[in-house]
């Protein structure tokens, strides 16, 4: 299984009791490759970028959830890991792949993150502040779905935006160890469902 070969990261380095405009200074200060910042309520976290065996499980699934969204014929637009920031709501984040659902949409709708480490903000928090519909998180190889209420985020059997995704297909496609092969097996499996 592809996702038995993630090991676990350093924890984030926590930093509290920052204002924004401060949490902004020292974004500039150590802003540099290999980390990630992101800061709630105060809290500046500051991460490590992700290691090869976390990518290729991003890359993963970002893979088959784009032959999806064409299979579907929806128009969308990969927004990778690009940062997503509130100042009123003192929040900034990026996930590890994001995606804007439809022809024209403005934000996120959907935002993954490959969890390898404990522990930093709260991820839910920060997306909700953000207003993302969906996120999903893959973490200790399992693909978990959260939509967003009235009350914050739900955790949900399966995609509220893609109702139709067949989550058996993809755990097993994301679980196959040769990527190409994992391609060619969702792509197989969608195609006997109608496009909605």
């Amino acid at each position: 299984m592809i996702t038995t070969l993630i090991e676990r990261e350093a924890e984030p380095i926590l930093i509290s009791d920052l204002t924004w405009r401060e949490f902004k200074a020292v974004e500039q200060l150590i802003e540099r490759p290999g980390l990630r910042l992101s800061f709630l309520d105060g809290v500046l976290e500051i991460r490590k970028m992700p290691g090869k065996k976390q990518e290729t499980i991003k890359k993963r699934i970002a893979s088959l959830v784009e032959i999806y969204l064409e299979f579907l014929e929806l128009d969308f637009t990969p927004t990778g890991s690009v940062t997503l920031e509130n100042e009123f709501e003192k929040v900034k984040k990026e996930g590890d792949k994001s995606y804007e659902l439809g022809a024209n949409s403005k934000r996120a709708d959907l935002v993954i993150e490959v969890v390898v480490s404990s522990g930093g903000i709260n991820k839910l928090e920060a997306y909700k502040r953000l207003q993302i519909p969906e996120v999903w998180f893959w973490t200790n190889d399992e693909l978990l779905f959260y939509g967003l209420g009235n009350e914050g985020y739900e955790a949900v059997s399966k995609s509220q935006l893609l109702p139709s995704l067949d989550v058996g297909l993809l755990m097993r496609c994301i679980n196959t160890e040769n990527h190409a092969q994992a391609l060619r097996e969702f792509r197989a499996g969608i195609k006997i469902i109608e496009p909605t």
